[in-house]
């Protein structure tokens, strides 16, 4: 499988986009308006104590209080059950979980040490947790935990024993350590040297507790174009594109260091064509949002994300089959099951899943469909919980959720029908605005003149207030004035370019 990373980056926003075989498979996006990142540590304090639900609200001086469950509270005699990477299979067992209650661990003012689990989505706060993880380039370092966990993805069982002996006698006293699936044939030396990186973090973060007043952020983690390295790098990427000279400079310095063998593939564009038309992942995006999917024999599937659960209905559409109609069907549902897990990766959908399959009537193809989901589920680095499939073809699956969805970070509630829909966010359409200057004059292979934006008054005013560098900037690369202008009558997402 050939993989690919291309990086969009401007002063106000960067996307990033894992491409396998030229399909869109993963897109991250952030935003410089956007404080809270999952993995970042903060010292907060304790806000309110709900016992009748058996969590506080924590205040980390964002602008929502985060929200930590009983669970995520370290006690002070209790043991850990601390979440770890999702491709981890613990050796030792998990820990018991800690039933004491939350009532009896923290106070309305006291002051903690907790890490951002999950983003802040919707109406909803982040969400914390007390024991902190601190990856690294080959580990996890838990210092509130007390296991060791060894990758599932590595099979030998003597390498895995190898690995074991090293942490055992590498790791501090206290805390836990997960080993990632790069630490396999890894030199004791280096493995030793992450140990002792990742626990030198954790001084330096107790370091600036001790001296610090609640709400502060104590550590954060890497930026969204590092970070995404981190996670999608493997030896099967042969392209590492980025536009933007500084953002293509750091990654090519954090690369160099975490894969060597990967630095030479990382390249800075330099085309006038946006990045994402030429690797094609701009028409792909767009398609993301589309609550129906086709299928390559012509059925579809149809996602309904509901503020409960998402729904996604299976059907044949112009597929009719050859020999009868069960096996229409089946292979249907089939395609489905597959294409199913690449839309839940691809937008990042979470929580309550329900599948709806197309009724088979044999009971030996409503296995072959499960099997199918459930090694599709297998390569998803995401947590899933899957029940098995009913005779009306009904699916119930979660799959965990530590950031935004797709549809709700590129869309906002519409105006016109009380949030019943969704139109394109003020900043979606702003960005598409600048990618379209770029994309016409990359089109008419030439410079110069005038280039005239008429949009709603909304995004004007983003456009004039928060990319004002960003547009100075596609002036002096397309050598044209660019001018905006109110449209009174323009809906949020109508808008015109006139270029003279």
């Amino acid at each position: 499988m050939r993989k690919q990373i291309i990086v969009n980056s401007t002063p106000t926003e960067v996307r990033v986009a894992l491409l396998e075989n030229g399909i869109l498979a993963e897109i991250h996006i952030e935003r410089s308006s956007e404080e809270a990142a999952a993995g970042n540590i903060y010292k907060g304090k304790v806000l309110r104590v709900l016992a009748g639900m058996q969590a506080a609200f924590v205040d980390l001086g964002l602008e929502k209080a985060a929200f930590l469950h009983a669970s995520d509270v370290v006690g002070k005699s209790s043991s850990v059950d601390g979440d770890g990477p999702d491709d981890i299979q613990y050796e030792d067992g998990r820990p018991g979980r800690d039933h004491t209650p939350i009532e009896k661990k923290v106070r309305k003012g006291d002051e903690l040490i907790v890490q951002i689990a999950k983003e802040p989505m919707g109406t909803k706060g982040a969400r914390i947790t007390s024991h902190v993880s601190l990856p690294g380039k080959y580990l996890v370092y838990m210092p509130t935990g007390n296991q060791i966990g060894v990758s599932k993805r590595i099979s030998d069982d003597r390498e895995r024993r190898r690995l074991r002996d090293v942490i055992n006698a590498n790791k501090p006293g206290d805390g836990g350590v997960i080993v990632r699936t790069a630490c396999e044939g890894l030199p004791k030396q280096d493995v030793a040297d992450d140990i002792t990186g990742l626990a030198r973090t954790w001084e330096d973060v107790k370091g600036k507790a001790s001296k610090s007043k609640a709400p502060s952020l104590l550590h954060s983690d890497l930026d969204i174009i590092l970070r995404s390295m981190r996670d999608m790098l493997s030896e099967d990427c042969d392209d590492i594109a980025v536009d933007s000279e500084a953002d293509f400079e750091r990654a090519r310095v954090f690369v160099q260091d975490f894969m060597p063998s990967l630095a030479p593939r990382v390249r800075m564009y330099e085309d006038l064509e946006p990045i994402f038309d030429r690797y094609g992942v701009e028409d792909q995006l767009n398609r993301a949002v589309d609550p129906k999917v086709w299928l390559k024999s012509g059925g579809y599937l149809v996602i309904d994300q509901g503020e409960a659960l998402t729904m996604i209905d299976v059907n044949t559409g112009r597929y009719v089959g050859k020999r009868s109609q069960e096996e229409t069907v089946y292979k249907t549902n089939l395609e489905a099951a597959v294409e199913t897990v690449s839309q839940l990766r691809l937008r990042n959908i979470g929580g309550i899943i329900i599948i709806d399959f197309i009724d088979m009537e044999e009971a030996g193809n409503r296995r072959m469909v499960m099997e199918t989901l459930e090694n599709a589920l297998a390569k998803d680095k995401a947590r899933t919980s899957i029940l098995r499939i009913s005779e009306l073809g009904l699916v119930e699956m979660t799959r965990k959720r530590t950031r935004e969805n797709l549809e709700r970070l590129l869309s906002s509630p519409c105006p016109h029908c009380n949030g019943r829909g969704r139109i394109k966010s003020v900043a979606t359409v702003g960005q598409e605005v600048l990618r379209k200057i770029q994309r016409e004059a990359a089109r008419a292979g030439h410079s110069g003149g005038r280039v005239e934006v008429r949009a709603n008054r909304d995004v004007i005013s983003y456009l004039f207030n928060e990319e004002d560098d960003n547009i100075r900037s596609l002036q002096e690369k397309l050598g044209a004035d660019i001018t905006l202008k109110v449209a009174e009558r323009y809906h949020q997402e109508h808008y015109d370019i006139v270029a003279t």
